[in-house]
Formats: structure tokens, sequence, C-alpha cells
């Protein structure tokens, strides 16, 4: 039975408990926050009791879910890891590329696991098409969102676009080799809006424009490839895939297509798309991870490398934002 700790109870934190609460073989023993407030909510609802030293909760417990704010993540993570307990991280998995750095280091000298709370991974639209062939040579991506101060400590990019940099950079096995972003700050200190292409060495391209100011919600993400098309809607859990007809296409809608290389048939596909609870399936994943021995889905490199490119996008819009 793995003994799990929560830090940070807030909207995102309760998610957590819910689903913690329902997954085999673990016991969350408690939590820690500051928030006189939510920590009362907690303690009613969950009948769990509150740390008020964080160093008590991670020596009571063999794993640590932190779900607070940014800032907080390294200080957390570094001194559970040094007491030899596991460590799931809410993304991105640090404040500054420095902390990200010793956290990875950290980790490989250790032997505990650590996971990157990028749950897009786990979307059930996004797990319907994994067992295609995914090879995209061209992504357009838009997630916008209705403005909320939740996560305005950060820009938009560590806090939308890096889900949807974390996917690209799992699908495209190609090294960056060049980024152009713009973006304004319109309700906030830091980027509300950002348009971003990422140029890989393979020929890849990559579109992302995100938003948390927009007057309606979308998270949907494009890819184009060698004889398909495959669409992912995050938000209404729905993917389709518009390719050439195959023998394992038989109860696909299909169509015939004449071009200048010869007639072509189309074939139209709706996956099935698995009924996750995206949140839940990432929390087992770490569980089966720790229990089993095996690497995370999400691993620490996987954290530092999306938020490497976050941090790039985030220069680049300052060095265009520069008035000379």
């Amino acid at each position: 039975m793995l003994k799990i700790g929560v830090f940070g109870v807030g909207h995102l934190g309760k998610f957590h408990l819910n689903n913690w609460k329902e997954i085999k073989d673990v016991e969350v023993v408690g939590f820690y926050d500051p928030s006189d407030d939510a920590a009362q909510d907690v303690t009613e609802k969950y009948q769990l009791p509150r740390f008020l030293d964080a160093e008590r909760l991670i020596d009571a417990v063999d794993v640590i879910d932190v779900i607070a704010p940014t800032n907080y993540h390294y200080d957390l993570a570094k001194k559970a890891i040094r007491k030899g307990k596991h460590v799931f991280l809410e993304k991105p998995m640090a404040h500054t590329m420095q902390e990200a750095q010793e956290l990875v280091n950290l980790v490989k000298e250790s032997r505990i696991k650590l996971q990157v709370g990028h749950v897009e991974r786990f979307n059930p639209a996004f797990l319907a098409v994994r067992q295609m062939d995914l090879n995209p040579m061209f992504i357009e991506v838009h997630r916008l969102a209705q403005f909320n101060v939740r996560g305005t400590e950060v820009s938009v990019i560590l806090d939308l676009m890096i889900h949807d940099i974390d996917i690209i950079l799992s699908l495209v096995k190609s090294e960056v080799k060049q980024i152009s972003a713009s973006g304004v700050a319109v309700m906030t200190d830091t980027p509300d809006i950002a348009n971003v292409r990422i140029e890989f060495n393979n020929g890849c391209v990559a579109n992302l424009t995100s938003s948390r100011i927009s007057m309606k919600k979308m998270r949907k993400m494009r890819l184009f490839q060698k004889d398909a098309y495959i669409g992912i809607d995050f938000l209404n859990k729905k993917s389709e895939i518009i390719k050439l007809k195959s023998p394992q296409d038989i109860d696909a809608f299909s169509f015939d297509l004449d071009t200048q290389y010869g007639k072509k048939t189309i074939a139209v596909v709706n996956p099935q798309v698995p009924e996750v609870n995206a949140i839940k399936r990432e929390l087992e994943s770490f569980r089966d991870a720790i229990v089993n021995n095996t690497p995370t889905q999400v691993s620490e490199v996987d954290g530092y490398r999306a938020m490497d490119v976050a941090h790039q996008i985030l220069q680049k819009i300052k060095n265009n934002n520069i008035i000379v």
C-alpha cells in the first residue's frame, strides 16, 4: 500500500484527492496547504488530517503529489527526493530552468520515480489515435480559454501551451531547429495570448496558438502526415482520421477521389474513444511505474524538454516586444 501526501488542495488539488481515493493500493495519509480556508474545507469533506509542517508529511509518506503553485515545486521535490520519496509534480515541473535541471540531476542520482502532470497525454481523444503510426510533418494547434485568475502566476505559455508542446515533442522524433513567436500581455504582466511556430530538423513544422482571454473554449490539434490527417479535440473528447483506405478499414466510410496520380480511395475513421478519466489514468500510471519499477509515462526529462521549449518561446516573445 503506497502512502500518498498531497501538497496543495486548491481547485486541481481536490480533483487529485477525489481520484487518489478511488485508486487501488494507495492510501492518502494527509495534506499540506498554508491556506486555512482550503484546509478547513478539505478536512471536513475528506476527513483527512492537515499537516502544518511540509517535512513531517514528506517523512510520513512514500509518494508526494505536488499541485501547489509552480514556485513551490522545486523545494518540495528536492526535499522529497533526498529522502527517497517518489514525486508527482504538476506542470510546469519547476519555476526556472536551473531548478528543473537540478531536479533532473537529483532523480538520476536516486532510485525514485518522478512524473510530470502533463495530463493531456492521458486525454481519451489522444489515447484513441495513439495506436496509429503517428509521424506528423505539419501540426496545427489551438488552445483557447476564458480568462480565469487561477493559473496567472505564469504566462499562457507555461499555463496552457506547455500541454501542446509536450504532446508535440512526444510525437516528433526530431530536435527543434528554430522557434518563432509573438505574444501580448493583455490582462496580466505576462503573455496572455501567443502564436508560435516550431520547426524541427526533420522538416516538421508546428503552429501553436494559445489564449486565456478568449470568448470560447477550444483545445484542438490537427496532425498532417503522409497519407493521413488526424484531428484531436481534447475538449470534447473526439478524434477523426481521414486517410488512404487500407484493408483494415472495412467498416469505415469511404469514397473515391480522382487525382493526377490516379484514383484514390479515402477512408473517414472515427476511432473509438475510451471512457477514461484522464487525471485518474495519469495517477494510476504513476502508481504502476512505482510498483512495477518501470519508467514513468511523462518523465522528468519530458518535463524538462517541454519547459526548455516554453522558455525559448518566452525569450523570443520578450525579444520581439523590445522597443528600440
